[in-house]
């Protein structure tokens, strides 16, 4: 439903630089999640275009609209902060229905109690309804506060680790919710995460972020399989891509510093020995923790595999990416 541009975004917070000359194009009705560590500048991207945080420098847009002056209640975003936040004496239907309420709005009663109904029944909070918010757990006031987004239809959804704080099982079931009510909805949706699994399984694009600039944006396979750096490639990935010195290698190219493996792309049972330090056991796969050349590395074989630790196994790279002194990849 809108297309997001941040040009030239730059934020100072004191003497921190929390965006450099940040720019980014968000395509309209993408699932777009950003990724890096504490710092990278996500949660400041989202204040950003939010209008919470006005930007130093920089021009936003909204649909093609831009944004410096306009208010964030003018914006028709909803925001869903990574604590959560709620009105704590209103009952649970009443923080629902809060943001239809708005006199920007003027949604009629009937459509209230109908989108109400609807995103308490996908957070299973239906049964909640009546019970004011300082009944709840922090995993219900958490659901309450993205149903307070998902009741609406603005523009731009945007989420700050909204899943964070809810068990494993919920996590799963929510990851598949928002992903088909964003498909529905068509709204842009901007997501921060620091969960590999998120950012596989709902994304559409991904942006990887370092000190407060992009350092690569596309599709999840793209910057899995064609990262533009090392630190690109530790972005995404479970187990973690192996980043081991090129002089292991024979056939490594002469400019290459570093060689990064993933855990499927080395193959077991010819090249070099490997010394198995660990066998992991996880259901469906098996993780083999390695020394190979006094240097550990992670692979992953068949579930039902007889080695144990002490044992030594034979295993070549396969398709490795090779990165320069400076850290980025070769072609």
């Amino acid at each position: 439903m809108a297309e997001v541009i941040l040009e030239n975004v730059t934020k100072q917070f004191g003497g921190t630089v929390a965006l450099d000359n940040f720019s980014l194009r968000v395509p309209d009705g993408s699932f777009v999640v950003l990724l890096g560590p504490m710092g990278a500048g996500k949660t400041t991207t989202l204040r950003m275009v939010s209008g919470l945080d006005a930007p130093d420098s920089a021009e936003i847009y909204i649909g093609g609209r831009t944004m410096s002056g306009i208010s964030p209640a003018e914006r028709n975003v909803a925001m869903v902060f990574q604590q959560h936040s709620l009105y704590p004496h209103p009952t649970v239907r009443q923080n629902l229905e809060f943001p239809l309420k708005s006199p920007l709005l003027k949604t009629p009663q009937a459509a209230i109690d109908r989108k109400v109904k609807e995103v308490a029944e996908v957070l299973q909070i239906a049964h909640k309804l009546d019970n004011k918010a300082t009944a709840l757990s922090g995993g219900e006031m958490q659901r309450v506060s993205i149903g307070r987004a998902l009741v609406r239809n603005p523009l731009v959804f945007l989420m700050d680790e909204p899943l964070s704080s809810l068990d494993a099982k919920l996590r799963a079931d929510l990851r598949i919710e928002l992903k088909r009510i964003q498909a529905k909805s068509g709204a842009t949706l901007i997501y921060v995460t620091h969960d590999q699994i998120e950012a596989m399984t709902m994304a559409t694009h991904v942006g990887v972020l370092h000190k407060g600039r992009p350092v690569q944006f596309g599709s999840q396979r793209e910057i899995y399989e064609q990262p533009v750096s090392v630190y690109a490639a530790t972005r995404l990935g479970q187990p973690r891509i192996n980043v081991l010195p090129a002089e292991l290698f024979a056939r490594a190219p002469a400019d290459a510093r570093d060689i990064g493996l993933r855990p499927e792309h080395i193959v077991q049972g010819e090249g070099e020995e490997a010394l198995v330090k660990r066998v992991e056991h996880l259901g469906d796969q098996t993780r083999l923790h390695l020394s190979f050349k006094r240097h550990d590395l992670i692979t992953v074989t068949d579930a039902h595999t007889p080695l144990r630790g002490g044992e030594t196994i034979r295993i070549r790279p396969s398709q490795p990416l090779n990165f320069d002194a400076a850290g980025m990849r070769l072609a």
